[in-house]
């Protein structure tokens, strides 16, 4: 049993001459730690999804990208990243002070947000959500902007972007926290700042080369089922842990966050079967990923049963808005809007509707909260809108003016040329590739037949030499009858660059 917290040093007491572990349960800090390593392991998650789903060319990029976007958070939030979105002395409602900067006197003492755990450890778990946010935004980068000045964008939008909306709803001072908005993990910072800014990021750095875009599709299914796989389990601890503790909000938390994740699946999968007429293995990651980014907000303020219909809307709706990038002519090459933004947004409302007070109280903590409309509490209706659109409009602007201003300094601009973005950004930004064989003939347009100089075959797009290993045609009755030694009956096939 934790002794309670007594100590008056900004540290939480000197631990030469005491034990400052008394104060906390083991088993809340060890849950709390192996959740902050499954949110972390969502990073290298959302890099095998990104990288599955873009052209091959550029695969090794998406995953690069994803890692260090990770790294360049971390930095951020042990520089200044956790004082500005929870210093405890802040006197304003929109941005914490440097009270903390380099996690200056952060270890024993509880947060202001949970008396459960010690602030060092929430501070971490915390940092975790900072380095999935921009792993998501690096999405926006798929197959035509440079790593370099994203990397840039990433410390810069943590600063300006995520850490304010973080402060708004998640400390005590922020103006969403005292108005009694309900977030729960992060629907605002997280998944309305990623989704929107990958909106913005697309649209200052314009559209991919229409060429380009013939017969585009997702050249590795298997890896895009992969990083879905990593990133339903890191998941589980992005909500489960949100509650601090290992207590019952936790296990409601994930217990919501698997059913909004199977039924948002299930609809997404339904809603693309309808008109393919296939039942697509892409279409039912989508809806998992759905799913769970509308639980996020409300797996630990709704009842069990409301996690149903909003795994079936956000599985419907998010599904439809993938054609929004259409009709808004942004070029959000890995949807993330329609998935992060727009999911959001639903789990955002929901709370609005179905947060109920037996379901916050479960952590032993917010015992007394009133919930939403199940609860005759009319106000979330209109705080919960609010604050959708104050976290959306705020995200969009900066996001655009961060990127614009990258864009005038000599060496960031985002965008790579044409002919880096006809090579791909593996090539072009990283010089390795994600397959041991990288054919010359990158694109569509580039298949022809190949031309014979000297007896080697050369490639018609670049001019670029290939190398030739013959095999036995299959389909040939008399191949190996007549064929022989000499092969007379062989095909070649382009399997390696010169």
């Amino acid at each position: 049993m934790a002794v309670e917290f007594n100590s008056t040093l900004p540290t939480g007491g000197d631990s030469t001459i005491e034990d400052l572990n008394v104060y906390y349960d083991f088993g809340d800090m060890a849950y709390v730690m192996i959740c902050a390593a499954m949110v972390l392991i969502m990073v290298p998650g959302l890099g095998f999804l990104y990288s599955g789903l873009a052209r091959r060319k550029s695969a090794l990029s998406m995953i690069w990208a994803c890692l260090m976007g990770g790294a360049v958070a971390i930095v951020q939030w042990y520089f200044w990243g956790y004082s500005l979105a929870f210093s405890p002395t802040a006197s304003n409602k929109y941005i914490g002070n440097l009270r903390s900067i380099g996690l200056r006197n952060v270890l024993a003492a509880p947060p202001a947000a949970t008396p459960l755990v010690p602030e060092l450890l929430f501070a971490m778990y915390q940092g975790m959500f900072c380095a999935v946010t921009l792993a998501i935004i690096m999405g926006a980068v798929a197959e035509r902007g440079r790593i370099l000045p994203a990397m840039v964008f990433c410390f810069i939008w943590a600063t300006i972007v995520y850490c304010p909306i973080a402060y708004w709803v998640w400390n005590s001072n922020g103006w969403a926290y005292k108005w009694g908005v309900f977030d729960y993990a992060g629907g605002g910072p997280v998944e309305i700042g990623s989704g929107v800014a990958g909106l913005a990021y697309s649209f200052v750095l314009g559209r991919r080369s229409d060429r380009l875009l013939l017969n585009f599709r997702p050249h590795n299914v298997s890896l895009v089922t992969l990083g879905t796989i990593i990133l339903w389990f890191g998941w589980l601890g992005f909500n489960g842990g949100s509650s601090f503790g290992a207590n019952i909000r936790a296990i409601y938390a994930t217990w919501n966050s698997n059913l909004t994740a199977v039924f948002g699946a299930i609809s997404w999968c339904l809603m693309d079967y309808r008109l393919e007429k296939k039942w697509s293995t892409v279409a039912i990651c989508s809806g998992f990923i759905s799913g769970l980014v509308a639980a996020t907000p409300a797996s630990g303020f709704v009842p069990l049963w409301a996690s149903v219909p909003l795994g079936i809307i956000a599985g419907v709706v998010c599904n439809l808005s993938t054609k929004l990038k259409f009709f808004l002519k942004i070029d959000d090459a890995l949807d993330l809007f329609a998935e992060h933004g727009v999911a959001g947004i639903i789990g955002l409302l929901w709370n609005a509707f179905f947060a109920a007070d037996y379901v916050i109280g479960l952590d032993g903590v917010n015992i007394g909260v009133t919930g939403g409309f199940i609860n005759q509490h009319w106000a979330p209706l209109y705080k919960q809108f609010a604050y959708v659109c104050a976290c959306s409009a705020y995200t969009f602007v900066m996001t655009c003016v961060i990127c614009m201003v990258l864009n005038k300094i000599p060496g960031l601009k985002l965008r790579a040329d044409e002919d880096a973005e006809m090579r791909g950004m593996d090539e072009d930004q990283i010089g390795e590739f994600a397959y041991d064989y990288v054919e010359v003939r990158r694109d569509f347009m580039a298949w022809s037949a190949p031309t014979q100089t000297d007896g080697i075959p050369i490639e018609p797009y670049r001019n670029q030499p290939t190398l030739v290993v013959p095999r036995l045609h299959s389909d040939s009755a008399s191949s190996h009858t007549e064929g022989g030694a000499n092969g007379s009956n062989l095909t070649e096939k382009v399997v390696k660059e010169i």
